[in-house]
């Protein structure tokens, strides 16, 4: 399937996008052959999906993703760590520590993210998406 790369951008989550634009231009790479991962409210604590296209969902970061490339058909590994409980902002449940229950359940979901990712890469796009879907976090 080509080469690949791995980006850990060094900006501010938010602006995120300039770090990414930078990787496809430099390597002449299209959106629809990258794959963001983010954090996800609107997912349970512990599921993740795999989704191309749509919109930002209030995430900044990928929708400074999608302002730098001037386009939404990037991948997506969305990893949720559902809305916050009782009153708590959004940010301070972004920005915050999982407890020790919910992080043992949150690794557990990368793990099985990471697992799908080679049948992703492959081009094996069904696949993947029905093996990380299936996934139940215990």
């Amino acid at each position: 399937a080509g080469e690949q790369w791995c980006l850990i951008p060094s900006t501010y989550m938010n602006e995120s996008g300039r770090s990414v634009a930078s990787m496809v231009h430099f390597f002449k790479l299209s959106a629809e052959s990258i794959l963001v991962i983010h954090d996800e409210l609107d997912l349970p604590l512990g599921q993740a999906r795999f989704k191309q296209g749509g919109g930002h969902g209030g995430h900044n970061g990928v929708r400074d993703v999608m302002t730098a490339l001037g386009s939404a058909q990037f991948w997506r590994l969305r990893l949720g760590i559902d809305r916050p409980a009782g009153g708590r902002s959004a940010h301070d449940h972004v920005l915050g520590v999982f407890g020790v229950a919910e992080r043992e359940g949150f690794e557990h979901c990368v793990e099985e993210a990471l697992a799908t990712l080679p049948m992703l890469l492959a081009g094996q796009v069904q696949r993947a998406m029905h093996r990380l879907h299936s996934f139940a976090a215990d």
